[in-house]
């Protein structure tokens, strides 16, 4: 069963949206919902990745957010792991691997990039060249 989404707290959630929409514009990425210290984004109409500012429902700090994530999007052509990767450094983020093919399975195209928060965001493509 795939995912449904994704929520990662964030030092900064206006900059991590602005990270976020940048890198991911290449497979189709905007926000679809907005609310204070809160972002959902994704393709279409239902979102799959949340950004938050690192607060609880009652508005308290979270004691100990989770840093160092690993999160992968598909792609479904190798150029779009191309272009998340430009769009990202772009954005400022930093590599943490060129597209490339990768061992892990036959085809596994993917880049790496790490957020502001050290969070690894990878686009990957199984389709052969």
């Amino acid at each position: 069963m795939p995912y449904s989404h994704v929520a990662m707290a964030v030092s900064d959630v206006e900059a991590a949206k602005t990270f976020y929409l940048a890198a991911l514009g290449p497979l189709g990425y905007h926000t679809i919902i907005t609310q204070p210290g809160f972002y959902g984004l994704g393709v279409g109409e239902i979102p799959d990745l949340f950004l938050h500012n690192g607060l609880d429902k009652e508005g308290n700090k979270l004691k100990d957010p989770v840093k160092g994530v690993n999160i992968a999007f598909r792609a479904e052509e190798r150029t779009l792991v191309d272009q998340f990767h430009e769009a990202a450094l772009k954005a400022g983020g930093i590599d943490n691997g060129k597209p490339g093919l990768r061992s892990y399975t036959k085809n596994y195209y993917a880049a790496y990039v790490l957020d502001a928060d050290q969070n690894n965001v990878e686009v990957v493509c199984y389709k052969p060249e």
